[in-house]
């Protein structure tokens, strides 16, 4: 035991002068690790949540005619149809002018009219062309991709859109605030397939001379082009 003490005490300081070095090079390892594994990252562009924005439009021009359904508050519904321009800012917003055009006809006024002829009188035009005005703030608020029944792969926006306008129909000319949504699938660099939500909300005095405040909604589709044709 004696012959031994010796040894055991000079082993003491070698271990732990051993574990010290190995503690103090740790750190350097895992930054080197770190540093190396961010560089392959970098390097295959893997970060996780980043959808390069292939479809650029900042300071392009967008024509798009449209067409779909506007559900009225007073009236039946009716097919609409127009066109819009955008002018994109940034990527991220645009100032858009649109016009519209539908038909404000109610089926239930007609019905009444048919089976009471007396009352054709009251009613000077069942069926009214009305004419919408618009302008709007639009913010691409995502882009992303989708794709088709694992086939090809599109970009897409969805939108914000909020502004105002005035909406024409015979006799009146009322001011409307108009607010929805969107998506836009870019098929081409120059040319992209867009859907569209809309709230219209205005004042409008229905056929019996009743004056109500309305929320419309209009339903369409359509077809962009984008000037210049290269992003």
């Amino acid at each position: 035991m004696s012959a031994l003490a010796p040894r055991f005490r000079l082993l003491v300081p070698v271990a732990a002068t051993f574990v010290a070095v190995w503690l103090a090079s740790a750190p350097a390892r895992a930054q080197c690790v770190d540093e190396e594994l961010k560089q392959q990252l970098i390097g295959r562009r893997a970060y996780r949540g980043v959808v390069p924005r292939l479809f650029k439009k900042s300071l392009r021009h967008e024509l798009s005619p449209m067409g779909g359904w506007y559900a009225a508050d007073l009236s039946s519904g009716a097919p609409v149809y127009g066109a819009a321009y955008t002018f994109h800012l940034t990527e991220e917003l645009g100032l858009e002018a649109s016009y519209f055009r539908t038909q404000e006809k109610s089926e239930l006024l007609d019905a009444i009219i048919d089976r009471q002829q007396g009352l054709v009188g009251i009613v000077n035009e069942p069926t009214a062309d009305v004419n919408i005005f618009l302008g709007h703030l639009v913010w691409s608020l995502a882009y992303g991709k989708v794709r088709w029944m694992g086939g090809g792969i599109s970009r897409f926006d969805f939108y914000l859109s909020l502004g105002a306008g005035a909406t024409e129909q015979p006799g009146s000319l009322g001011v409307t605030g108009s607010g929805g949504f969107g998506l836009k699938f870019y098929i081409a660099q120059w040319f992209a397939f867009r859907l569209d939500v809309r709230d219209h909300v205005r004042a409008q005095r229905a056929a019996l001379g009743v004056d109500k405040v309305v929320n419309d909604v209009s339903l369409m589709g359509g077809l962009s082009l984008f000037i210049p044709f290269k992003s």
